[in-house]
């Protein structure tokens, strides 16, 4: 098999499962946890640290926000078993980068990898995420190369695939929609807080000798966890979050 099909068959099945990575970063984080030399550290450069962590992943929730509020049906779906796209989305954010919503998984994790406050485990990390996705957004590519044809490869041509290039930011001809991001995105935030929670809880035992998390993480977990109830409940057994024209 040539190259170029095997990476698209690796991107393919990677696509399908894409899902599941966070749940490698758990199970990675509890060794690098137990290895990091947190008294080398004063609180202060904790703190710091800690602020960093969460403001990356806040911005990282603000890009795939974005991404997805502004974007039509038929682009950006949470599809799971093959590539999907009935649509060419090249204005908003995608006038600036290729694949806007990888790129907000990726700050939103690294900035949970981040507050481990291990450098080692943050270049593990982001080395893995480069190899996983490098590979989906190879077989994306040529799907909407195949389905779009010149009109695909131009805008493709002209834009980075994972650091955006604001210079050349064309308004979205879709209105920001606060709903379609309620809809979509509160197990995101959810699966966010939960990872900020787990690294603190597994830190705390290996560092304090018993398992609890401190009362700021506690509020927060309490806070996302009642906020993805409600808006599940609300996709699922109302009308109130459903739009027209929205995915």
């Amino acid at each position: 098999m040539a190259l170029i099909n095997e990476l698209e068959k690796q991107g393919n099945f990677l696509f399908r499962y894409r899902g599941q990575f966070p749940v490698l970063l758990f199970f990675l984080a509890i060794p690098f946890l137990y290895w990091t030399e947190l008294e080398l550290l004063n609180e202060l450069t904790r703190a710091r640290f800690t602020f960093i962590a969460i403001l990356i992943s806040f911005l990282g929730f603000c890009v795939r926000a974005y991404t997805v509020g502004t974007t039509p049906k038929g682009t950006s779906g949470r599809n799971t078993k093959e590539q999907k796209a009935y649509v060419l989305n090249t204005t908003g954010i995608y006038s600036t980068v290729r694949h806007p919503l990888y790129l907000g998984n990726f700050l939103m994790w690294i900035g949970i990898v981040l507050f481990t406050y291990n450098f080692y485990f943050v270049m593990l990390v982001s080395l893995l995420y480069w190899l996983y996705y490098e590979r989906i957004m190879f077989a994306e590519e040529r799907f909407l190369e195949r389905k779009f044809g010149d009109e695909y490869i131009k805008w493709a041509s002209s834009l980075p695939a994972f650091f955006p290039n604001l210079k050349s930011y064309t308004p979205s001809i879709v209105p920001f929609s606060f709903k379609t991001v309620l809809r979509r995105e509160y197990s995101g935030l959810l699966a966010t807080v939960i990872g900020f929670a787990f690294v603190e809880f597994i830190r705390n035992y290996f560092f304090e000798g018993s398992w609890f998390i401190t009362k700021p993480f506690q509020y927060a977990l309490i806070i996302a966890i009642v906020f993805a109830i409600s808006l599940r409940s609300l996709k699922h057994y109302t009308h109130f979050l459903a739009e027209e024209n929205r995915s």
